[in-house]
């Protein structure tokens, strides 16, 4: 098989390119998958990150191909140096996603291609000459950041080349909304509808005082963000899009929240919920989605990066 040619991303890759960030997506999130418009949209800018995305100076993304085929790709950004950048991305350059196709029968020698890209990147980041190195895997999808543990030959290219997680693990736990139960009204409390940080804001009071909220992202359901159907010659109607449920700060917040959320989660789009925790704290009744080293900045080369710095926010 002929070798690989690591190269430039052109705009002529992106459905290829989008076919292989779909397969890594779908490999932590089933069922979910992104358009076009989307990854070639996160290779410019990233609106979601609007805390570190102005920090950033450079876009990077190559390509390795073979057979006029893409079998890898990688998008790095190099952070700016001055003093409004946050201390643990200042001067800092990223391997922000990387993905490839595992070594198969038909890609045999796909271990090579993702080896090629490796370097680089490497030699990029060298070229940019920056105070330290990371390396992430943030595709933009719900769900899917930091390094997955479904993704185990992404996780060896990283290693072998020098790349060593730093820090926590965490899990992305998946409940049907249909299954969370619901109390019963509590007497005296009132609620309230307001926009909030990430989305729709649901709010409990009792005696002129806030117990607790909740907040739904619909972001998540963009139209350039759908659910993958099955693979059939049959019309299918969508499948259920997942919506991200945030608990904020108050007493009431756990019982009340699931209150608070009943008028929304009665619709049949609102059919999954996901909760993002540490490893060790997995409350009953959730599944297990998978598992991630958080992302930003908890992979880094042994010589430039020996603990895990804080982030850049919450």
């Amino acid at each position: 098989m002929p070798a690989s040619t690591v190269r430039p991303f052109r705009r002529d890759d992106r459905d290829q390119v989008t076919e292989l960030v779909n397969q890594h997506v779908a490999a932590v999130v089933p069922g979910i998958s992104v358009s076009v418009n989307t990854v070639l949209s996160d290779l410019e800018r990233r609106p979601g990150e609007f805390i570190t995305d102005p920090w950033v100076a450079e876009w990077v993304t190559h390509v390795a191909e073979q057979r006029r085929y893409i079998v890898a790709a990688a998008h790095l950004l190099r952070y700016r140096a001055d003093d409004e950048v946050g201390e643990s991305y200042r001067d800092v350059g990223e391997i922000d996603w990387f993905v490839c196709h595992p070594t198969a029968s038909v890609w045999h020698d796909a271990d090579q291609a993702a080896e090629q890209l490796m370097s680089a990147c490497l030699a990029q980041l060298a070229r940019w000459n920056v105070r330290l190195r990371y390396a992430s895997g943030e595709l933009p999808a719900p769900a899917v950041y930091g390094l997955p543990r479904n993704w185990p030959h992404i996780r060896a290219v990283y290693e072998r080349a020098g790349f060593r997680h730093v820090g926590h693990t965490e899990v992305i736990l998946l409940a049907r909304v249909a299954d969370l139960p619901s109390p019963a009204p509590r007497p005296g409390v009132t609620y309230a509808r307001t926009l909030g940080d990430c989305g729709t804001r649901r709010t409990a009071y009792a005696d002129g005082r806030a117990l607790g909220f909740i907040e739904v992202d619909t972001a998540l359901t963009r139209p350039e963000r759908n659910a993958r159907g099955r693979g059939s010659r049959r019309h299918r109607q969508p499948a259920h899009r997942p919506r991200r449920v945030r608990h904020g700060p108050g007493t009431a917040a756990p019982r009340a929240g699931r209150r608070l959320a009943a008028p929304v989660r009665r619709r049949p789009a609102l059919h999954l919920r996901i909760r993002h925790r540490p490893d060790h704290d997995r409350p009953a009744g959730r599944r297990g989605l998978s598992r991630t080293d958080p992302h930003r900045p908890r992979l880094g080369t042994p010589a430039a990066l020996t603990s895990a710095p804080s982030g850049a926010g919450p």
